[in-house]
């Protein structure tokens, strides 16, 4: 992560840091920002860091359902019908400007992201594993969006933006002008055997404690009691949050899960999982849950 940050992608280790958490967690993520700070290339910055495929998809409002699964045609010289793979059967799929599909579009693409697999004219098809997508939304004030619903949100494990660089490292980015064709020749740093036992060793080895448990579940209950929220936590959410927290815990180099993993994903896994009550205008989801964690007791490990 560090030499993605310092070469490729300066001053966003924050960003390539839960893009690893939702690929070792097995989930997706979203960044919402404006154009043009970066989305794509860390996209295929991580992919190509991996070894990983990588396919990208534009969405637009007339993106149909099959341009991202693929769809089936008749082969005249073998007189039957072949299954043409979509881009959604890559390792990491970039949706770039997701809000911009039409809703039946969204929805045969988070159908794919929750399932790990696609069915087309009655065929049910295997995605590979592992599976990332990185959706990007632009704000919802820009012209020609769709905002994805909550449910719909449900489905990425982690929200977060790109934002602009500092002064410094955005004057060397002028300097130097874009990265692409570089980050496209980048040597894979490890290999898909690699990150398979890692995403194993998340699930069998990193610990997470009874009290753990219970520091994750009063969360979520506190932010369902919270006046200004309509909606808390669910439990689907709670879960998210405790995988991240494991995957969170093994980048640092530890087999347990400590009240820090929690706290350092919270915001990113859970805050877009909150539904505002109305007139809550000008509260930020953010918000809400740093007072939760800031009040909640932190149990000792």
């Amino acid at each position: 992560m560090a030499l993605l940050s310092e070469h490729y992608l300066q001053g966003k280790l924050p960003a390539i840091r839960l893009a690893m958490i939702s690929l070792l967690a097995g989930g997706h993520l979203l960044l919402e920002d404006i154009p043009g700070l970066g989305k794509t290339t860390l996209a295929l910055a991580l992919a190509r860091a991996l070894g990983l495929s990588f396919g990208r998809i534009q969405c637009t409002s007339d993106l149909l359902p099959s341009d991202i699964t693929g769809l089936s045609i008749f082969d005249q010289y073998e007189s039957c019908f072949r299954f043409v793979p979509g881009p959604i059967f890559n390792h990491v799929v970039l949706a770039d400007e997701i809000n911009r599909a039409m809703p039946k579009t969204q929805s045969a693409m988070l159908e794919a992201m929750e399932e790990g697999r696609v069915t087309v004219d009655g065929t049910t098809y295997e995605l590979p594993d592992p599976f990332l997508v990185i959706a990007t939304q632009n704000p919802v004030e820009q012209v020609g969006t769709y905002p994805l619903p909550e449910s719909q949100l449900d489905r990425f494990l982690v929200t977060t933006g790109l934002g602009y660089p500092p002064a410094e490292i955005e004057k060397t980015i002028i300097r130097g002008g874009s990265i692409r064709e570089k980050v496209r020749q980048l040597a894979p740093l490890l290999g898909l055997d690699d990150l398979l036992a890692a995403r194993q060793a998340i699930r069998e080895r990193i610990y997470l404690s009874d009290r753990l448990v219970d520091y994750i579940y009063h969360l979520a209950a506190a932010t369902r009691n919270h006046p200004l929220v309509h909606s808390g936590l669910s439990t689907r959410g709670a879960i998210s949050l405790a995988g991240a927290a494991r995957a969170a815990a093994y980048l640092e180099g530890r087999e347990y899960v400590a009240p820090e993993d929690v706290k350092s994903v919270a915001g990113a896994v859970a805050a877009h999982r909150l539904i505002l009550r109305t007139g809550s205008e000008g509260v930020r989801k953010q918000e809400v849950l740093a007072s939760l964690l800031k009040e909640l007791p932190v149990p000792l490990v």
